[in-house]
């Protein structure tokens, strides 16, 4: 029962940690919607009649605006952050309301979002499958899908196919009966082709629904398409309006060097995961090394370096074993 509690305990504190890493990034990246973005833009507007909340709220922006300039001369700390009151908190959620839904109205998918809503779902799906895997199986192997970085890229892939779509479905005004069941086809389709290709051109397989009650293929099984189908409901209708409003559009140019390089990395990183996959397939069959390029590849990604680093995958001659 202890180690229950401690183990709880150590999730809830790394989640925590994980929300703050994130919100210092966007602070960072000067990011996402700030009230002083809620004056700016009109949502409280300074020249006409409005409601003493909005005032006050105006008010507020003004005095944040004051505290993070003493803040950067030293002069104010964050304990002398001013607060919001729960009423006013109220105003600011409804008026955050209108400006996503005004923004996301008029914004247009771009290389920017899709980059960075790929690393965030590659991130988060594998941070939510160890915790799983630890909470159901008790299992605390390594369940990356890339060779460099924590990342997982069935996540990734699936949030930018079903943003993509989804994002349509919005503009269209589609029902939740309509995105629930994209989000089983999508999801379906994805799990097909990513456990056929991993199989076929990597020798490689992470799951197998083969035996499952319910299960259509090696990689597709019923209960888990109601999953997807729940999922893309859930990224639809919450997490991606949100998301997408607060990635915003790129104001500066350190915001676009940043995802340019991030998306230059996470290419390399693909690509090199395919390498060493198909190296592996070729020493199994006994084919030499015939460039320089994977001969570096047998040196440093060697088959004991794959076993370690995705030690939930089957692979190969393993599974023939």
């Amino acid at each position: 029962m202890l180690a229950a509690l401690l183990t709880i305990l150590l999730i809830n504190l790394a989640l925590r940690g994980v929300v703050w890493c994130v919100r210092a990034f966007l602070r960072w990246l000067d990011e996402g919607p700030q009230l002083r973005h809620l004056v700016d833009e009109g949502y409280l507007p300074q020249n006409r009649v409005e409601s003493a909340e909005a005032a006050e709220i105006r008010q507020f922006a003004d005095a944040c605006d004051e505290w993070r300039h003493e803040m950067r001369l030293g002069r104010r700390t964050r304990a002398d952050r001013p607060r919001l009151t729960l009423e006013q908190r109220r105003v600011v959620r409804d008026l955050e309301r209108q400006a996503r839904a005004a923004y996301l109205d008029n914004m247009t998918l771009s290389w920017f979002h899709i980059v960075s809503v790929f690393v965030v779902a590659s991130f988060l799906g594998l941070i939510i499958e160890q915790v799983y895997s630890f909470v159901v199986n008790g299992a605390t192997e390594s369940r990356v899908g890339l060779v460099w970085g924590p990342f997982s890229p069935l996540y990734g892939f699936g949030a930018v196919f079903l943003t993509i779509i989804c994002w349509q479905l919005r503009r269209r005004n589609a029902g939740n009966l309509a995105v629930f069941v994209t989000g089983m086809v999508v999801g379906g389709l994805l799990e097909q082709v990513t456990g056929w290709g991993m199989e076929t051109f990597l020798g490689a397989s992470s799951w197998d629904y083969t035996g499952y009650p319910g299960a259509l293929s090696k990689w597709v099984c019923v209960p888990y398409l109601f999953f997807w189908g729940a999922l893309g409901l859930v990224w639809a209708r919450l997490l991606m309006p949100s998301m997408l409003y607060r990635i915003g559009m790129p104001s500066t140019v350190r915001q676009m060097t940043f995802v340019a390089l991030l998306a230059l990395y996470l290419g390399t990183d693909i690509f090199m995961t395919v390498s060493c996959f198909g190296r592996m397939a070729a020493r199994d069959a006994g084919i030499p090394a015939l460039t320089p390029f994977q001969e570096w590849v047998d040196v440093h990604y060697s088959d004991s370096f794959i076993a370690g680093r995705f030690q939930n995958m089957v692979i190969g001659s393993e599974e023939a074993a």
